[in-house]
C-alpha cells in the first residue's frame, strides 16, 4: 500500500471529567520514532503507543495530548506541612531579631516550592478506554492524509516509470547498432595488434571475446526491465503491505543498472537515454523517500 510518511491531525473531544486536545504529526525516518509531548499519562502512553504501531510501521510520530479536567474530584491537593512548618519557624526565630511585626500571605507560603501541589488523581479505566477512542479517531483522520498524499506520490512515480519504459525501449533498439561498433573497434584494435606480425586464429578469438564482454549490454537491458517490471508491481492495488523499502531498493538496483549500461556505451544517443533514465530514476528515488 502507497502511504506517505508525513501527515498531520488533530481533533478536540469531550468527556464528563475532562476536555481534550490530540495531535499527531509524521515526518520521514527509517523506523518507527515514537516521540510524545503534552501531560503526563504515565502507562497509558505504552497502551496508544501500541495503538499507533498497528497502523503505522516506519516514521517519525510526534504525539500531543492537552487536557483540560472540569471535574475538581479529579485533582487532589498537597500541602507539605512538615516543610510548611519548618517555614513558619524560620520566620519566627527572624521575627525576634526584628523590630515590628512580619506577615506572610496565603499566595507568599503557597508560592514557596514545594508547599503546596495540585496533583491528579490516576484517570480511571473509563477516562483511558475514551482516550483511547479518542485517539483511534484522530490517528484514522492522520491515516487518511497520509494515504491521499500516498496517492498523489503513486500517480508521480507511475508516471516516472512509464518515461523510463519509453526511454528503455528506444535503449533496445539503439543498442541493436552496438555489435556494428564493436566489430569497428575490434578491426582497428587486431590491426594495431598485428603490423607485420601475423596473428594467431587463437588471439582473434581472444580479442573478440574481450570486446564481446566489455560492450554488451543486453543483459544489463534485460535486468533493467525486470526490475522495472517489479516496480510497477509494487505501485499496484494488490500491495497491502508498507512497500517503501522495497522501492528504495529496487530503485538502487535500477540505477546500478544504467550506470552499467552507461560505462558500456559506445553510441551516444545510449548514453543519452542513460543519463534521461537517471534523471527519473532520481527523481523517483526523491518520491520513495517519503512513502512508508
Amino acid at each position: 500500500m502507497i502511504q506517505s510518511m508525513t501527515g498531520f491531525a488533530d481533533k478536540n473531544f469531550s468527556s464528563p471529567s475532562f476536555s481534550l486536545k490530540i495531535s499527531i504529526r509524521t515526518l520521514n525516518h527509517r523506523n518507527f520514532d515514537w516521540n510524545y509531548r503534552g501531560y503526563p499519562i504515565r502507562e497509558v502512553e505504552s497502551r496508544i503507543r501500541a495503538l499507533c504501531q498497528k497502523k503505522i510501521s516506519r516514521g517519525r510520530v510526534d504525539v500531543t495530548l492537552d487536557f483540560s479536567f472540569s471535574d475538581a474530584a479529579k485533582w487532589e491537593v498537597f500541602i507539605n506541612h512538615e516543610l510548611l512548618k519548618e517555614v513558619l519557624t524560620s520566620v519566627n526565630r527572624a521575627a525576634k531579631n526584628i523590630i515590628g511585626d512580619i506577615s506572610l500571605s496565603i499566595d507568599t507560603l503557597f508560592n514557596i516550592p514545594q508547599v503546596l501541589e495540585l496533583r491528579r488523581k490516576n484517570l480511571s479505566e473509563k477516562d483511558i478506554l475514551f482516550l483511547e477512542g479518542c485517539f483511534v479517531k484522530t490517528l484514522d483522520e492522520l491515516i487518511r492524509v497520509r494515504r491521499r498524499e500516498g496517492r498523489e506520490l503513486k500517480r508521480e512515480i507511475r508516471a516516472g516509470v512509464q518515461r523510463i519504459q519509453l526511454s528503455l525501449g528506444r535503449l533496445k533498439k539503439h543498442a541493436i547498432q552496438q555489435p556494428e561498433i564493436i566489430r569497428e573497434k575490434m578491426h582497428h584494435r587486431l590491426q594495431e595488434l598485428s603490423g607485420d606480425v601475423s596473428i594467431s586464429e587463437d588471439k582473434i578469438m581472444e580479442e573478440a571475446v574481450l570486446f564481446a564482454l566489455r560492450y554488451d549490454i543486453n543483459e544489463e537491458i534485460t535486468r533493467l526491465k525486470s526490475h522495472l517490471g517489479f516496480l510497477r508491481e509494487l505501485l499496484s492495488e494488490r500491495q497491502r503491505e508498507p512497500v517503501g523499502r522495497q522501492m528504495d531498493f529496487v530503485t538502487q538496483e535500477l540505477f546500478r543498472e544504467t550506470n552499467t549500461i552507461s560505462s558500456k556505451s559506445q553510441h551516444m544517443t545510449i548514453s543519452k537515454e542513460c543519463l534521461a533514465i537517471k534523471g527519473e530514476l532520481e527523481s523517483i528515488r526523491q518520491q520513495i523517500q517519503n512513502i512508508e
